[in-house]
């Protein structure tokens, strides 16, 4: 790989996993500060030249959201006007996700105003992993590369070979990337149909298909207050389940979500590191597995910067 003018920048939302693509690219991390004024405003430093370059900028815009937003958006403006030659995005989680679509009057996009912020800023291509929606690719008007979490995550569970397996969409919502797992793993598919009265709260209505007797892999793309996953989990277990394993792409873990996994009846929790996930503040959960995503994502940078395919790493 001629990586010469390829270079790697990482702000604050998940500087580790910034460090492991760079160490994956063979390159160094590049050199940047970020650091707040008294009033809280946010100031990027950027310590070394990035003329003519390839850059890449890793940031999350998890939480505390607003601030990972912000640094985004600063960090791209820097490069913009520092005379790169390419600034890619690389948002491994894209935060406000959620408000896609307007469900009824008077409701934001929030998304699609995330997006027209980010190419305000300056920046050229976004690498993101797993979009709550993947509608949100078309609110943009460059280009996106898209990876799903699936392909990693059931790679984890055919090494496992657990017999009596069936998958498990905990929402309607959710089928499609079920599905995927499951043909994956060459397994049947079941779906939970649920009814939401509001944001973060859900009732279990009935599971669709046959999981009596059965070891179920439950999928999705976000864990956020855990609320839905557990409550899934329970109403598997009195339908005669027996293992249930649970796994996601983005662990946002909002509290009480470790609390909640911890005294259900779930087995393992597996996640990706597109969030970082900070024990003090989530609280702690014994169950957790975390998958890295460092190649995958250092993989797709390198096929970006050769102008290779990036869907062939799916094939």
């Amino acid at each position: 790989m001629n990586n010469s003018k390829l270079k790697v920048f990482s702000a604050n939302a998940n500087h580790k996993l910034g460090e492991e693509i760079a160490e994956y690219l063979g390159v160094a991390l590049g050199s940047a500060k970020v650091k707040t004024f008294a009033d809280g405003e946010i100031a990027i430093e950027i310590s070394e030249s990035v003329r003519g370059c390839d850059i890449f900028i890793v940031q999350p815009t998890c939480a505390p959201v607003n601030d990972n937003l912000m640094e985004l958006l600063i960090m791209i403006d820097a490069m913009r006007r520092a005379s790169a030659a390419r600034i890619t995005a690389v948002i491994p989680y894209y935060g406000y996700a959620r408000q896609e679509r307007k469900t009824k009057a008077r409701d934001p996009i929030s998304a699609k105003l995330v997006a027209n912020l980010i190419e305000a800023a300056g920046c050229d291509r976004i690498v993101a992993m797993d979009l709550h929606a993947g509608a949100i690719q078309g609110f943009f008007d460059i280009p996106v590369d898209h990876l799903p979490g699936v392909p990693l995550l059931a790679e984890y569970y055919k090494n496992m070979n657990i017999e009596d397996l069936i998958v498990v969409s905990p929402d309607v919502g959710g089928v499609v990337r079920a599905r995927n797992m499951a043909n994956r793993l060459g397994v049947d598919l079941a779906i939970i149909d649920k009814r939401r009265e509001q944001a973060n709260k859900s009732e279990v209505m009935n599971v669709i298909g046959d999981i009596k007797d059965k070891n179920v892999i439950m999928v999705d793309d976000m864990i956020d207050t855990a609320g839905t996953i557990t409550k899934a989990a329970v109403a598997l277990k009195d339908r005669g389940a027996k293992d249930i394993y649970v796994c996601c792409t983005h662990p946002v873990f909002s509290p009480p979500a470790m609390e909640r996994l911890e005294q259900s009846p779930i087995k393992e929790v597996l996640v990706t590191n597109t969030i970082p996930i900070d024990y003090q503040r989530q609280g702690y959960c014994s169950k957790i597995r975390v998958l890295s995503i460092a190649a995958l994502l250092g993989e797709s940078i390198v096929r970006i910067h050769e102008d290779l395919s990036v869907s062939r790493l799916f094939d």
